[in-house]
């Protein structure tokens, strides 16, 4: 296995479960299965499911990477992090659709 520093690893454009797996000291699949099942708070995964393909696709997030070696980071921080950008997506969904709803009733009146 090769062993990244920290430095190679910020540096990269796009680290892959092999490189996360030689950084961690671990198995390329136990990075897929952990990040897949959100027990390795690294980055985040995204399932392709269409009627063709079933795969999964990894985002790998070099700071996260590094501070969960160094164990700097953990679970819980993570899931409150998500929480909130949950929070603030799900407001700016919300102020979109009110915009949208003005601008249709705007076009209603003009039209």
């Amino acid at each position: 296995m090769a062993k990244y520093t920290d430095e190679e690893i910020r540096n990269m454009k796009k680290i892959t479960c092999k490189i996360a797996g030689d950084y961690l000291g671990i198995a390329p699949m136990a990075v897929s299965i952990g990040m897949r099942n959100d027990l390795l708070p690294i980055g985040f995964t995204i399932h392709n499911d269409d009627r063709y393909s079933d795969s999964w696709s990894y985002n790998i997030i070099a700071e996260r990477l590094i501070a969960y070696n160094h164990g700097k980071i953990n679970e819980v921080q993570v899931k409150d992090i998500e929480r909130n950008l949950n929070t603030i997506i799900s407001q700016f969904e919300e102020m979109k659709r009110d915009l949208l709803f003005l601008l249709s009733e705007k076009e209603e009146l003009e039209g």
